[in-house]
């Protein structure tokens, strides 16, 4: 059974940071392709950013510079260091493999 844990969301002051973390299982995580997206209050989701199992990055404009993306291919997990938070960065944010996404955890930016 293919299964996407996150942790690492919570409450942060706008400037604050955190680190999202996503525990994979189910597939062949070293070979897979692995993204964040998040969903806003009232709003649709929004791709943030792509690892490729080769470790290359890609991120959305609103985040580029800001966040970082990266992977344990030995602990089957990938992270998003977020930084310079926003309060429009305020979302639940899910890690996502193909089809499949977490649950999700919640990020609140505000003072």
């Amino acid at each position: 059974e293919v299964q996407l844990v996150e942790s690492g969301g919570g409450l942060v002051q706008p400037g604050g940071s955190l680190r999202l973390s996503c525990a994979a299982s189910g597939f062949s995580f070293s070979s897979a392709v692995m993204s964040w997206a998040r969903q806003a209050p009232g709003k649709g989701l929004e791709w943030v950013s792509t690892i490729y199992s080769d470790g290359r990055p890609l991120y959305a404009d609103s985040v580029k510079g800001r966040f970082t993306i990266s992977r344990d291919n030995a602990k089957n997990t990938v992270y998003l260091e977020m930084n310079s938070l926003k309060p429009d960065d305020t979302a639940i944010y899910y890690c996502r493999w193909a089809t499949v996404r977490g649950q999700g955890t919640q990020v609140t930016v505000s003072s």
